[in-house]
């Protein structure tokens, strides 16, 4: 068992449950961790804002990183680093995402633009971030996107566009799945993989003192680096895959659970 300093966790299909709610036992098993003298971090897909209404329940006091990295912010909200993508990088994976008939949401580190209130997952969305976009040309905002996200509920072609857009773009964006009908598009070093490695440098640990927790294709880039990583139990099984360990699912404590089994070794 590496000597754990810092747990980092995804926030949608991980800490909170499918109704977006933090519950008892999970608040409970961050502040055993806390008393145990480690550290507890989260990152998404979420603006940073979209995850402010964890603050409070869990007493967050370090960095929190948004937008999959794309930018760290204080508990306040106060940036700490940005990583907007490149114009013409932006300007391609939109066209690329439109091209796949994906509706394409725009984030800026001021708005969320996207052109139909209506349209799929945006109620969702907008009760999962807590604030509501703007209707707008979502392409007056490439010039300065932290984070493009491709939305279709055909969930064969989000996969495929995500195949599509790591094969054309390369190394000038970071493209993965944040949710099967959510394709992310950021910066390079705008993933879960450079989180840790962030994190790691901020707080002067070892990636390996870190230990990760997620459910989604984008969170394998964090478990590859940290000492210890974990997938949910209703994740993918090339996810669980590349996990060190499976717990339960995020409708049945399997983040609590985690904390409990993988890092206090409880057997119960």
């Amino acid at each position: 068992m590496p000597d754990i300093k810092l747990f980092l966790a995804d926030v949608d299909g991980t800490l909170v449950t499918k109704e977006k709610v933090l519950t008892d036992r999970a608040a409970a098993a961050v502040r055993r961790m806390e008393a145990a003298g480690i550290r507890f971090a989260v990152t998404s897909g979420r603006p940073p804002r979209g995850m402010a209404m964890l603050v409070g329940p869990l007493k967050l006091q370090g960095i929190i990183a948004g937008f999959n990295g794309g930018a760290y912010v204080n508990p306040d909200q106060s940036v700490v680093l940005s990583r907007t993508l490149d114009p013409a990088a932006a300007r391609r994976a939109y066209d690329a995402i439109r091209g796949h008939g994906l509706d394409a949401w725009v984030y800026t580190a001021e708005d969320w633009i996207i052109t139909k209130e209506d349209a799929p997952h945006v109620a969702r969305e907008a009760h999962t971030v807590q604030f509501g976009p703007k209707i707008a040309d979502p392409a007056e905002g490439l010039d300065r996107a932290v984070k493009i996200v491709g939305v279709s509920d055909d969930l064969p072609l989000v996969e495929k566009c995500e195949r599509d857009v790591q094969s054309a773009l390369g190394a000038t964006v970071s493209a993965a799945r944040s949710q099967p009908y959510y394709l992310d598009v950021t910066h390079p070093q705008a993933n879960k993989g450079a989180v840790v490695a962030y994190l790691a440098e901020h707080y002067g640990i070892s990636p390996h003192q870190i230990a990760t927790i997620g459910d989604m294709p984008n969170d394998v880039l964090m478990f590859r680096p940290s000492g210890l990583s974990i997938a949910m139990g209703q994740s993918a099984p090339e996810v669980q895959h590349a996990a060190t360990h499976v717990t339960e699912s995020y409708e049945d404590e399997g983040f609590a659970k985690a904390v409990d089994r993988f890092i206090f070794n409880d057997p119960a």
